[in-house]
């Protein structure tokens, strides 16, 4: 009882409140009277000593009693403002003369929001001072002090520390604050906000008594939670001292962002002379968004300017807005090879919580900027965005309207890029809103049943605006000169029943009416072409508007088929699943829509020849297309076939057969149309799968054409195998294998990872693997952008072996058309990354492509974990548009991200 810190602290209370009457009195120390066992007291047993407590109560109550004493001394004020808890695991030794406490092994003292833990601990009340030091255990100083204050700790060889002024000398002080730690020789602390250090070693290496690197300085200031300034600083490497060193540093320490400059990356270029790259200020707005400000210089009068925010509130929304503009001069002005252009990129991120709203939901993914950006911007090492092609944006509300039915609006804009042709299509705005199905003959209870009790019906309508323009043209007014407006409703209507109970059968009819804004009327001038003639299209401004309608319906089944081959066999039985579908379809020609006009033959020309009608739809290149004139009648068949297999386990344990896919989705289909003259079959389409191992998958698809062709490679109606043919001609054709595995999948337990699907490539459109290399971010760092790259300090995840992983793509794309009989392309794609030692990694990314014969984009990458520091060498020798290496050493830890080293050549435009 005698440990318990709650006993200790009444003890020490009553004890202290005497010596505290006593002193103010001038009355010497009394020796203790003896207590007999019958008296009630509260003991405290210290290795056979008894420190009795009722006589001191029992003295402070008739000193308290006294009115001559109380009424003529002054009562000081009380030397502790606050409870005092201790302990000590051995003993805790009270000594009255002294007004010392003395606890020993494991000690701790607890003082408002001061603790102390320490090895030995000295409570000295005449100076109102704790004294704390480690203890000698064998020979080792163990059990060092750890003082604790609010959120702040250190850990010092030894401390003293005045409860009163609450100041503290401590000696071989360690101390860890917002990630930087740091051991001084001395430490004086004046006060809860400002620490004074002497002979000091700052470090963000883990280990703090032999760091790989750290910064020495004779004087320093600190306060906690926001900076510490220092005198002359230098950095020493392995305890080597380097010529880097500053007169006196600077440095943050607050767990929140703050605002601040961003030191840039100096270098030169061939092109463009020296500059500075990725330089500006970076603000901290707010617990909810920031701004950074970032610019590049070149001494030729380039210039790049970046804008990059992130914002998030929690439970509601979140995002990221990222603008870049460069200005680029090659050569100087004057030089005969002098050029200039603009390259701007705009992408911004925005996802809403969905439990911040149910009902609706706005998201933004927008990837637009100039269709170059990617291939001629000098700052980003992304060598995967330059193959590129199509950039897309999205922006979209949605709004749901619960009830029966249940209605649905969205209001989008809708962008595509195409980089190569520089090509844009817009849809500002796109609105959309349905309502859900309808059983307007569905029983009020129980379920449906028949063809009558499941008919429904929908209501869908779209509006958009759509624009098609180029790269050159957006943001002008000339954009706008070909705006098609327009607006479908669409009523579907659609019942499913059974046939002869295996058979399920469906019918479906649309009733669609489409609305424009702007039609084109057609005609011929003779007087156009010097009198020859030419056809004119008006465009006629006013609202019109044509209704079209259709019918179609289905029939399948599925069909299962077993063969057994014997428990007693490897494959003891084969499963073939037959799923055939029947569907007839029927569109009516709609040529009330339709108009023609004719073309005179020319004065020279022979006169047995008839003028020429041109028939057209004044709907024609409208937002939604012109009605069909032609009557189509077609029949469509489909065969999908998958194969399974029940084969004996390898496992003698195991008490079930494995099951294995033997054929995956094998699909045959084509269509005979009822109305046509000639070439009435469709090519047959074939696609299907056939697993090989586990993760791979051997696809393929193709076209099969039962017509011939002639003399000039055109399609003839005569069925190829009555030309001297077979019966079908492979006329296109695809496959392709996908296969990724890694040292995991050999481990015992397989836990693979997903693909990282917030790469910066993956932003800017590309793929999410690494086949075409591995992204970067802006500051060249080619470690993923969520990857804090922890120290390595158990190598138990090593498996004992080289862990790796390895990712292989193979296409093929046959064409034969017209009997080109050629492979149109073949490429293999490959990328590994091999762990040569727990801090070792390297990787690859290349692929050979066989129609070109020539090496695709090859990327090399080498990362080496140094504790407390990064290097990493990126190195692309063969790209697709150009080739590049970059060098990067510095810090991990983001306070000192500043201190590094990176120097890279810059992508040569004209490889």
């Amino acid at each position: 009882m005698a440990n318990k810190p709650y006993y200790l602290t009444l003890l020490f209370t009553v004890w202290l409140c005497g010596c505290t009457l006593l002193s103010a009195q001038e009355i010497p120390v009394q020796e203790t009277p003896t207590i007999s066992a019958e008296e009630e007291e509260v003991p405290v047993v210290q290795d056979s000593i008894i420190i009795p407590v009722k006589p001191a109560l029992d003295e402070i109550n008739e000193r308290a009693q006294d009115t001559t004493d109380t009424d003529t001394i002054k009562i000081n004020n009380e030397l502790l403002t606050d409870i005092v808890e201790y302990y000590g695991e051995d003993y805790v030794f009270i000594d009255r003369k002294t007004n010392r406490v003395y606890m020993y092994n494991k000690a701790y003292v607890v003082y408002g929001d001061v603790r102390i833990d320490a090895g030995e601990i000295i409570l000295d009340y005449n100076k109102n001072e704790v004294y704390a030091k480690g203890i000698d255990s064998a020979g080792t100083y163990a059990q060092r002090p750890i003082f604790k204050q609010g959120t702040n700790t250190v850990e010092p060889d030894s401390i003293r520390y005045n409860t009163d002024s609450k100041k503290a000398l401590v000696y071989n002080s360690r101390g860890e604050e917002t990630g930087f730690r740091y051991i001084a020789e001395t430490t004086k602390k004046e006060n809860d906000s400002v620490v004074f250090l002497s002979r000091v070693k700052f470090t963000t290496s883990q280990n703090i008594d032999n760091p790989e690197y750290y910064f020495y300085t004779r004087r320093a200031k600190f306060v906690p939670k926001k900076k510490i300034v220092t005198g002359l600083t230098n950095m020493y490497i392995a305890d080597v001292p380097t010529p880097i060193g500053l007169p006196f540093a600077y440095f943050p320490m607050t767990n929140d962002r703050t605002s601040g400059f961003i030191l840039p990356t100096i270098g030169d270029d061939n092109d463009r002379g020296f500059f500075f790259q990725n330089t500006g200020y970076y603000l901290a707005l707010s617990d909810y968004f920031d701004l950074t400000l970032l610019g590049d210089y070149y001494t030729n009068g380039s210039y790049g300017l970046r804008a990059e925010s992130a914002y998030t509130v929690r439970y509601k929304f979140r995002g990221n807005l990222n603008i870049r503009y460069e200005n680029l001069l090659n050569e100087e002005r004057g030089f005969p090879n002098f050029s200039q252009s603009t390259q701007y990129n705009i992408q911004w991120n925005h996802s809403q919580d969905q439990k911040s709203s149910p009902t609706s939901r706005f998201n933004a993914s927008v990837n637009f900027g100039s269709s170059q950006f990617f291939q001629q911007s000098i700052n980003q090492v992304n060598n995967a965005s330059q193959l590129v092609n199509n950039l897309s944006s999205s922006i979209s509300y949605n709004k749901t309207f619960e009830g029966e039915p249940q209605t649905n609006v969205s209001v989008a804009l809708n962008l595509n890029q195409n980089t190569q042709t520089q090509s844009i299509n817009l849809n500002l705005p796109n609105i959309n809103a349905n309502v859900g199905r309808v059983f307007p003959f569905a029983p009020k209870t129980g379920t449906k049943k028949g063809i009558i009790d499941n008919i429904n019906f929908q209501y869908d309508v779209t509006a958009q605006n759509r624009i098609n323009t180029t790269d050159s043209l957006f943001f002008k007014s000339e954009m706008f000169d070909d705006a098609l407006i327009g607006m479908q409703h669409r009523i579907p209507i659609s019942t499913n029943f059974k046939v002869f109970e295996y058979l399920s059968a469906s019918a479906n009819t649309t009733f669609t009416e489409t609305w424009t804004l702007t039609t084109f009327d057609q005609r011929f001038d003779t007087e156009l072409n010097e009198g020859a003639g030419g056809a004119v299209i008006d465009t006629i401004s006013g609202f019109d508007s044509f209704r079209t309608y259709n019918f179609s319906t289905s029939l399948g089944t599925t069909i299962y088929g077993t063969f057994n081959l014997g428990d007693d066999k490897k494959i003891q039985k084969i499963r073939h699943v037959i799923r055939p579908s029947l569907s007839y379809n029927i569109n009516p020609g709609f040529d009330q829509y339709w108009d023609e006009y004719t073309i005179p033959p020319a004065e020279t020309a022979d006169p047995e020849i008839n003028a020429e009608i041109v028939e057209y739809s004044r709907f024609t290149n409208t937002l939604n297309g012109a009605p069909n004139r032609t009557y189509s009648s077609s029949i469509g068949i489909g065969l999908s076939n998958n194969f399974e297999a029940k084969v004996r386990d390898r496992d003698t344990t195991a008490t079930e057969p494995k099951k294995v896919i033997l054929l995956n989705n094998l699909n045959f289909g084509t269509s005979y149309n009822l109305a046509g003259d000639s070439l009435n079959w469709s090519p047959v389409s074939v696609r299907g799968a056939i697993p090989i191992v586990e993760r791979l998958e051997f696809n393929f698809n193709g076209t099969l054409d039962p017509y011939a062709l002639d003399n000039n490679n055109q399609r003839i109606d005569v069925f190829n195998i009555d030309n001297g043919g077979s019966l079908f001609r492979l006329t296109q054709g695809n496959i392709s294998l996908n296969y990724s595995f890694s040292s995991i999948d050999f481990a015992a337990n397989n836990n693979s990872g997903d693909e990282n699907s917030d790469s910066q490539t993956f932003r800017n459109g590309g793929r999410q693997d690494d086949l075409f290399g591995d992204s970067g971010n802006f500051q060249g760092d080619i470690y993923s952008d969520d990857d804090e790259v922890d120290t390595v300090t158990n190598a138990d995840w090593y498996n004992y072996s080289l862990p790796w992983d390895f990712r292989l793509a193979y296409t093929m794309t046959y064409s034969n058309q017209r009997r080109e009989n050629e492979v149109s392309s073949q490429s293999l794609m490959f990328s590994s990354n091999v762990e040569l030692s727990p801090r070792w990694q390297v990787g690859l990314s290349s692929g050979y492509d066989f129609k070109n014969r020539g090496v695709t984009l090859t990327q090399l990458r080498f990362q080496r974990d140094l504790e407390s520091w990064k290097m990493s060498f990126n190195w692309t020798p063969i790209g697709a548009v150009n080739t590049a290496w970059y060098f990067y050493i510095g810090i991990k830890s983001s306070v000192l991200s500043d201190i590094k080293y990176d120097k890279r050549r810059l992508p040569d435009q004209g490889l």
